[in-house]
């Protein structure tokens, strides 16, 4: 009974989340810092909060460190849609039996974007590219044998042609093994900082007079980064471990995630992973209440070479209206 009471109010937050709309829709700046990233997770919905295993989940809560064993290297490269790209590298270890440490670098380029002005809305002048960058340093705890606990501080930066905003916030998550039928509960909230401001050559008026020391400064508003709050539940449904069905070569993981944020309608994704005596993956997630993203398919190997575990992965994520995106993912752990 103390098992389903948990089960079901869990349900009902979770339900309850995917159900409201946000207030603050559109009002944040930074929604970069929001995009699904690392292969796994990507090919799973993104349900990896309490799924999410090593530095390439960090950015969904920092405690999945605290499953690497030894340390883990990530690289990953992602064709967005209408040309967008990004990439991540991330390095973690295990600096004690109980603590863990993780340093991982985002990169985003727009690629180039036709400038436009009032004078000239056909454009004919030239492009510009947006950037966007974030280094996080993430710690993570075991605080008991079910409950570990993590911080991320991060240094973010957005630079649209020749202006620019920056900040530092931090995100936080626990994971906790409930004791009951194998259920892992995984909690996040991201993006904890002050409000943010652009600065910037692009925002400088020339006088009518083209004297650049008289120039006007336009002056933005200030503006919230994107604050997210993830709940999110995982189970082996088959394995070695799993409390349902016993199997030493394969394994099954369902995993669900309820996304609240501050600027955004909510959502849940529900992720899904098999896997063959650890060796070979496939991967499948899908959204609910999202605006763009649907299905999304993966998969990926993994073996041991001269002492070092090699992963080679693979996501597809279609986001209906807009494009289909795919990633490659690396990762070594030794």
């Amino acid at each position: 009974m103390k098992l389903n009471r948990i089960l079901l109010t869990i349900m009902i937050t979770m339900s309850g989340l995917s159900a409201q709309a946000a207030d603050g829709v559109g009002t944040a700046v930074g929604n970069w810092l929001k995009l699904e990233t690392g292969t796994r997770s990507i090919a799973m919905g993104g349900a990896s909060v309490a799924a999410g295993e090593g530095i390439s989940a960090v950015t969904y809560n920092p405690t999945s460190i605290g499953l690497i064993t030894g340390s883990d290297t990530y690289y990953s490269k992602t064709n967005y849609i209408a040309g967008i790209s990004h990439s991540v590298i991330g390095y973690g270890t295990q600096v004690t039996p109980n603590d863990f440490f993780g340093v991982h670098l985002f990169f985003l380029d727009s690629g180039p974007i036709e400038r436009t002005t009032a004078q000239n809305s056909d454009g004919g002048i030239g492009d510009f590219n947006v950037y966007s960058f974030a280094l996080r340093t993430t710690y993570t705890r075991v605080l008991t044998k079910r409950l570990k606990f993590g911080v991320t501080a991060k240094y973010i930066r957005e630079q649209i042609d020749a202006s620019y905003m920056q900040s530092v916030s931090l995100d936080i998550g626990s994971n906790f093994d409930t004791g009951m039928y194998g259920f892992i509960l995984g909690m996040s909230a991201s993006n904890l900082g002050p409000e943010v401001q652009f600065y910037g050559e692009s925002l400088e008026v020339p006088t009518e007079e083209g004297n650049a020391d008289q120039a006007l400064i336009k002056t933005t508003d200030y503006f919230s980064l994107p604050f997210v709050f993830r709940l999110g539940l995982k189970n082996d449904i088959m394995g070695v471990n799993s409390e349902f069905i016993k199997n030493e070569h394969n394994r099954l993981t369902l995993a669900m995630d309820a996304i609240s944020s501050a600027d955004y309608s909510n959502y849940v994704v529900i992720g899904i992973e098999y896997a063959w005596r650890n060796i070979a993956f496939l991967r499948s997630g899908l959204h609910f209440g999202h605006d763009t993203a649907g299905l999304s398919l993966g998969g990926g190997l993994k073996y041991k070479v001269i002492g070092y575990n090699i992963g080679i992965d693979y996501a597809y994520v279609d986001y209906q209206s807009l494009d289909k995106a795919h990633q490659f993912g690396i990762s070594l752990g030794f």
